[in-house]
């Protein structure tokens, strides 16, 4: 698999901090999409397809075929846009199998027991661990890497692996793995895993926040995140890390857009059925986490 690396091209929200990616094999023109946004204002409650179409306007310009639009995970911090670009450009959607387990956790958290039952119809594919497809001439490895979420997958495309909320940048350190669900222990042995990989292998994250200012980045190699990963350098075992993981999540508030996000994210990025009056609702859980501050905008680390 390593003989042959796709085409990378990163799409970076400033708004969110994420990181959306078009994997093309060169040989066949053909692609997929991972983790693209859907837009949200959360003082209007209205929704845009601005970033998801300047994706689409990329493939398009450069005469690719999609073949896939995937979550990696469903993500707290935005909301997806894999349900309308798989419309809009008429390719199957995936995920990991796991999503269920997240699904019945949030299903009793907004009280909507629908949710649970919906996971297979939102989806083309639900993928378990060790699955492979195809990306044009290019092989797909599915590697189940919970800790962030109990459903987190990452997607090695021959030199490359998009590893989601995993590993950040070196200096940036790694994801947070105190929602529900998430696990820091999980989460350090996901990472092992991610950096067992060959060291040339191009890791490709799915948030950047800028940190001291600089430009967004989102690619390292196993070699870089091995040597300089703030959060793993320096030989960090697995109780160090999980102790610096802990204590690190509980200074931080809660992603403002997580309780939007989730009940959309969890159908695939489709919007709740419109109600008699033809408008589309969310639901609010009081009290059921504590409360957070507005200073950090950005906060999925």
């Amino acid at each position: 698999m390593m003989s042959r690396g796709p085409i990378v091209h990163g799409f970076h929200d400033k708004g969110t901090g994420s990181v959306a990616y078009i994997v093309a094999d060169p040989g066949t023109a053909r692609c997929a999409i991972i983790d693209p946004v859907l837009g949200f204002d959360s003082a209007s409650g209205a929704t845009d397809t601005r970033f998801a179409d300047e994706i689409a306007d990329h493939v398009r310009a450069h005469g690719l075929t999609v073949e896939w639009v995937l979550d990696s995970h469903p993500h707290a911090d935005h909301l997806s846009a894999v349900a309308y670009l798989g419309n809009r450009l008429g390719a199957p959607t995936g995920i990991g199998e796991c999503v269920a387990a997240v699904q019945e956790i949030w299903a009793d958290i907004y009280h909507l027991p629908e949710l649970q039952a919906e996971d297979r119809r939102h989806w083309d594919r639900l993928f378990a661990e060790g699955d492979r497809f195809q990306i044009g001439g290019l092989e797909v490895e599915v590697i189940f890497s919970p800790g962030h979420t109990a459903a987190s997958v990452t997607y090695l495309v021959g030199d490359a692996a998009f590893i989601h909320d995993t590993l950040f940048m070196p200096d940036a350190g790694t994801a947070r793995a105190d929602f529900p669900g998430g696990d820091a222990r999980a989460l350090y042995r996901s990472i092992q895993r991610i950096l067992a990989l060959p060291p040339e292998t191009r890791l490709f994250t799915g948030h950047d926040y800028c940190p001291g200012g600089r430009a967004a980045r989102w690619e390292a190699t196993v070699a870089e995140q091995r040597a300089r990963n703030v959060h793993l350098r320096d030989g960090v075992g697995e109780e160090e890390f999980v102790r610096l993981r802990e204590e690190r999540d509980r200074t931080l508030p809660l992603p403002r857009l997580m309780l939007a996000a989730l009940q959309i994210n969890l159908r695939g990025g489709r919007l709740p059925e419109p109600e008699a009056n033809g408008t589309s609702y969310l639901k609010l859980p009081l009290n059921r986490f504590g409360p957070t501050t507005a200073e950090r905008p950005l906060n999925a680390d």
